[in-house]
């Protein structure tokens, strides 16, 4: 069987109601994958450098966020400009499986990398009886 994969363009977040806060809001576009101890989410920031990034996990909720900025010097003109600076943010509820007291995370070049460790099942043991 042959299929395409087709990636995305870039969504912007459409709000219901009035912005508290300037500026576009985007979805940032991830991959998951997972294997017997990891789930790994990879999600496309470009513009999103290490101190404007921001990830929470509460209450089984995993939120990322950064804000992507552009701070030219006034000694520049813009000839083109197709990147658009704004603020992304995707949330993910996590899994009873992910060991959420030791999650990573690591930003290069606008490739986030968020690594959940999965909970180590329980191994089968045999239970000594005692009397008394």
């Amino acid at each position: 069987m042959n299929t395409e994969i087709m990636g995305q363009d870039k969504k912007e977040i459409q709000q219901a109601g009035e912005p508290t806060r300037p500026g576009k809001q985007f979805i940032p576009a991830v991959d998951i994958f997972e294997n017997e101890k990891t789930v790994t989410v990879i999600a496309e920031m470009p513009g999103v450098g290490k101190d404007d990034l921001v990830i929470n996990l509460e209450e089984g909720v995993l939120t990322i966020s950064g804000e992507a900025t552009w701070k030219g010097t006034e000694q520049e003109t813009i000839l083109a400009q197709e990147f658009e600076a704004g603020r992304y943010i995707r949330k993910f509820t996590l899994a009873e499986t992910i060991d959420q007291e030791n999650v990573e995370a690591t930003i290069a070049e606008g490739i986030l990398v968020v690594t959940l460790p999965k909970i180590e099942p329980a191994k089968p043991r045999k239970i000594t009886v005692k009397t008394g």
